[in-house]
């Protein structure tokens, strides 16, 4: 059977990127995306919700995701979802699921450059893709 994991997401960081590096030497970095979701209800009413998920980066994409954008940057993530397990250090366990951004577009405008830009993680070959319109503000069937 084929599987497949991948997200894209589009929306606002919630907290500026943090930079560490691993043991190994591996460069990281962690941030929050805010996603807005609207539908109408059954009673005909416009509602609007927020989704909040944590992004990771890791090598050249986390040095530059952390060196251009802060809290508030519109950013589209492309990557996949990835469950983590770990038992703290008073042996509670945790876990979590967070996207790994394979590809980051910067949306709004940055401080150093005009326009977007498009980073792609450097552990992922660059594969084209198409280019498609979507309108995000109608309603999806299902």
């Amino acid at each position: 059977m084929a599987s497949l994991n991948r997200v894209i997401l589009i929306g606002n960081l919630t907290r500026d990127p943090e930079l560490r590096c691993t043991p190994s030497g591996a460069t990281v970095a962690n941030f929050g995306i805010a996603v807005n979701r609207r539908w109408t209800n059954k009673q005909g009413e416009r509602v609007e919700n927020v989704d909040f998920f944590n992004v990771v980066c890791w090598g050249k994409l986390a040095e530059l995701v952390s060196q251009n954008i802060t809290k508030g940057t519109p950013v589209a993530i492309d990557g996949r979802l990835q469950y983590r397990a770990w038992e703290t250090s008073e042996g509670q366990k945790r876990s979590t699921v967070e996207v790994v951004a394979e590809n980051v577009q910067f949306l709004g405008r940055m401080s150093s450059r005009t326009g977007s830009e498009n980073l792609k993680s450097d552990f992922e070959p660059d594969v084209a893709t198409e280019n498609t319109d979507v309108n995000l503000d109608e309603d999806i069937p299902f």
